[in-house]
C-alpha cells in the first residue's frame, strides 16, 4: 500500500467541520410529516436511513429546536416521503422557517392514521414511532413501517454542496 497526499491539514471537531464535511456527501431528500392535532407538520430531512428489513424500519434525525420537533415528539405515526427531482421547490418549502409548507402549491391529503401524505412523490410509507434517542441537539427517531406505496415516478432529487441536484448518469 502506499501512501497517498494529505488533502489538508487535519482541523479539530466543531459543528462547522461537521457540516463541511457532511456538504461533500450526496443525500436522498425526504419530508417527514405528522398530524399535531388539527394541524399537519413536516420538514426536508436528508438524513434518513433504512435500518432494518425485518421488522421494516427507517431512521431520521430532527434538532430539538425545529419547528416540527414538539409534534414528532408526541405523535404516534410520521410520514416518510421520498421526493423526486421535479421537486426541488416542495424540499426548499419543507425546509423553509416559517413558510406555509401545506398551503398551495404543496399538494396532499390525509393518509392512513390521520398522517399527512403528499401527492407526487415517488414513494411513501407511513410508520409507527418506536424510538425517539437523544443524540446531542438532536433526536433519533425510530420508526416501523406499516404502509406505503412506491409507485411514483422519476428520479430521486439529492442534496449536495448545499443544493438540491439532480442525480446524473
Amino acid at each position: 500500500m502506499t501512501a497517498s497526499p494529505a488533502l489538508g491539514t487535519p482541523a479539530t471537531a466543531t459543528p462547522d467541520l461537521l457540516r463541511s464535511v457532511f456538504r461533500r456527501h450526496a443525500a436522498g431528500v425526504a419530508v417527514i410529516t405528522a398530524a399535531h392535532g388539527r394541524r399537519p407538520v413536516g420538514f426536508t430531512a436528508t438524513s434518513l436511513t433504512s435500518v432494518s428489513a425485518e421488522p421494516p424500519m427507517i431512521s431520521f434525525g430532527i434538532g430539538t429546536g425545529a419547528s416540527s420537533w414538539p409534534a414528532v415528539a408526541e405523535t404516534e405515526y410520521v410520514g416518510v416521503h421520498i421526493l423526486g427531482e421535479h421537486q426541488q421547490e416542495l424540499a426548499a418549502t419543507f425546509a423553509r422557517s416559517g413558510a406555509d409548507r401545506f398551503g398551495a402549491p404543496t399538494r396532499w391529503h390525509e393518509g392512513p392514521e390521520g398522517v399527512p401524505v403528499l401527492d407526487g412523490v415517488l414513494a411513501w410509507l407511513v410508520c409507527r414511532i418506536v424510538a425517539r434517542v437523544p443524540a446531542g441537539d438532536h433526536r433519533l427517531v425510530l420508526a416501523e413501517a406499516v404502509v406505503g406505496d412506491p409507485a411514483g415516478e422519476g428520479r430521486p432529487l439529492l442534496y449536495h454542496q448545499g443544493r438540491f441536484n439532480a442525480l446524473r448518469d
